[in-house]
């Protein structure tokens, strides 16, 4: 298997679902600090935005786990 092949797959091995999911995480930092300045301020708008945007990053990091369940033991980068 070329190493062109291997980085092609990489997204959908082990490892890069791993990455996929921490930078994922990551996000959440940036959605919780909205939240608390949105609770400090009083601003229900971005209160919302940051609920909803928080919600997808839950449900992200879900599909990632289902995907990462999936894969099992046919990693692309081991086979």
């Amino acid at each position: 298997m070329s190493a062109l092949t291997k980085a092609k797959g990489f997204k959908k091995s082990k490892s890069g679902t791993y990455l996929s999911m921490a930078g994922t995480a990551f996000g959440a930092i940036g959605v919780a600090k909205r939240l608390k300045k949105a609770r400090a301020e009083q601003d229900t708008l971005v209160l919302i935005d940051a609920t909803v945007s928080a919600v997808a990053i839950v449900t992200g990091l879900a599909i990632l786990y289902r995907e990462l369940k999936r894969l099992g033991d046919d990693d692309v980068l081991l086979g």
